[in-house]
């Protein structure tokens, strides 16, 4: 996850300099009126990185005995509102569906019935965002943004009687975060195409424990919470 923010944070670094070429010379602005509209739509289209950050009851000093994780690419597909507060700042509402998945090995056991569990979550990820922009440099603005969000996981298993010793890793339904990124508004001569990137890390437990309170699953996990990278591409 730490690979792929780097290099998406490194594409961006190089644009902004590619950019600096013709900042320096005037340039036929597109969409010139574009950022003085109120209030603006879109949607928007992306990958994801899922990832479990977890703390234990007690520490046993030894890796081997930590669950390990190991998280695969996801998609993301979703719809934005922007409001214009002023020529810096907007706040951002960006409703959309994310399907992911990661993969969790406990330690300590023989069969892979026991050890390993693919945990597959379709979210309703809704955050609510501050973007502050730099001042428009031809057809270019970089911003940074930042905010809080809800998820709702429609494959979480909370209610479902069966757990680990059945094969069930189950999980909260909601989850709350706060999200941290960046990313550059491209203007184009019939709309605006802005890359981004942004962190984003859950505040709440996840877990749903066993039923067992000695369930050698999950009675040493104390927390449970998630970690996340989203590339995004929106089209307004």
């Amino acid at each position: 996850m730490k690979k792929l923010f780097f290099a998406l944070a490194l594409l961006l670094a190089l644009n902004s300099v590619h950019g600096q070429g013709f900042f320096n010379k005037e340039r036929l602005a597109n969409l010139e009126n574009f950022d003085k509209r109120r209030l603006s739509w879109g949607y928007f289209l992306g990958f994801n990185s899922y990832d479990f950050k977890i703390d234990y009851n007690e520490d046993l000093g030894d890796h081997n005995t930590d669950i390990a994780v190991t998280g695969s690419a996801g998609f993301n597909v979703g719809l934005l509102g922007d409001l214009r507060i002023n020529q810096y700042l907007n706040l951002r509402l960006e409703p959309g569906l994310y399907f992911a998945q990661r993969d969790l090995v406990f330690p300590n056991f023989e069969e892979k019935k026991d050890y390993f569990r693919e945990v597959k979550s379709t979210y309703i990820h809704i955050p609510l965002l501050l973007k502050v922009s730099t001042k428009r440099l031809n057809n270019i603005k970089p911003f940074v943004v930042g905010g809080v969000s809800t998820s709702i996981n429609l494959s979480s298993n909370q209610k479902n009687p069966d757990d680990n010793k059945q094969g069930k890793f189950r999980m909260t339904n909601g989850t709350q975060y706060y999200e941290l990124g960046f990313g550059i508004d491209f203007y184009l001569y019939y709309f605006k195409f802005t890359p981004s990137i942004r962190g984003v890390f859950a505040l709440s437990n996840e877990l749903t424990p066993d039923k067992d309170p000695n369930s050698p699953w999950t009675s040493n996990i104390d927390k449970l919470s998630t970690r996340a990278v989203f590339i995004n591409f929106t089209f307004q």
